[in-house]
């Protein structure tokens, strides 16, 4: 089973919108630079890990590296895009007040360069097909940044026949990932990347229809490299 990437894409900040990019290193801790920047809710009490779930607000900002292609040991700080256009560095002085302004509440800012995604030390994958399904049944479009994917994949497979590839290896380009389970997605896909509108619907037709599966939690095997357009096969 043969194909290509479509897309690639990583999250500088967890929960807030990321950037679209044409390469990106990774390792076995993941996609370098992917979720490596984190807030924390300090506001009552003892710090507590800040995501969209508990304030969708957080979807309004971007965050980028830029031109950093993802070489090891040289993340450079993300640099914050308010919903307001002013952008911040992450060791801007003023980017917790405007974050607190925002979001109406403290925030501490924290830093992990092998990232924290949800699964530790993974990469999610996505498969166009499926996309394309979820579409068909909601009969509607939907923006691809909502499932927050790192590699989405054109396959020569029907929409939804990755449930069955747990324990399965995909190699992309030069790499390889060792596909893990399908992954179970919360309530930040219901959530409009642009606007923050919630549809529900969303999330109880995965729940009813799929199990509340979308994607492929995946680990690499080692260091590596993927580009937009790299062939990916399935074996």
């Amino acid at each position: 089973m043969s194909g290509t990437v479509l897309a690639l894409h990583r999250w500088p900040v967890k929960s807030m919108g990321g950037e679209p990019v044409e390469t990106f290193a990774l390792d076995r801790d993941g996609v370098a630079g992917d979720r490596a920047h984190v807030l924390y809710d300090i506001h009552k009490g003892a710090p507590r890990q800040l995501t969209a779930r508990q304030a969708p607000r957080l979807l309004a900002w971007d965050a980028a590296y830029g031109e950093w292609d993802g070489a090891v040991g040289a993340m450079p700080p993300a640099t914050l895009t308010a919903p307001d256009g002013r952008s911040f560095r992450w060791d801007d002085a003023g980017l917790p007040a405007a974050l607190a302004e925002d979001l109406g509440r403290e925030v501490e800012l924290r830093l992990n360069p092998r990232g924290e995604p949800d699964l530790r030390e993974s990469v999610l994958v996505t498969t166009r097909a499926t996309h394309a399904a979820i579409e068909r049944e909601l009969g509607r479009a939907l923006d691809q940044r909502r499932w927050r994917t790192n590699v989405l994949v054109e396959l020569d497979a029907p929409a939804f026949a990755e449930e069955q590839w747990e324990g399965r290896t995909l190699s992309v380009g030069a790499a390889t990932l060792r596909l893990l389970h399908p992954c179970a997605r919360c309530v930040i896909p219901t959530r409009d990347p642009d606007t923050q509108e919630k549809a529900a619907d969303l999330l109880r037709h995965l729940t009813r229809a799929h199990d509340g599966l979308f994607g492929l939690n995946a680990r690499a095997d080692g260091p590596a490299r993927i580009h937009v357009g790299d062939p990916v096969t399935l074996s």
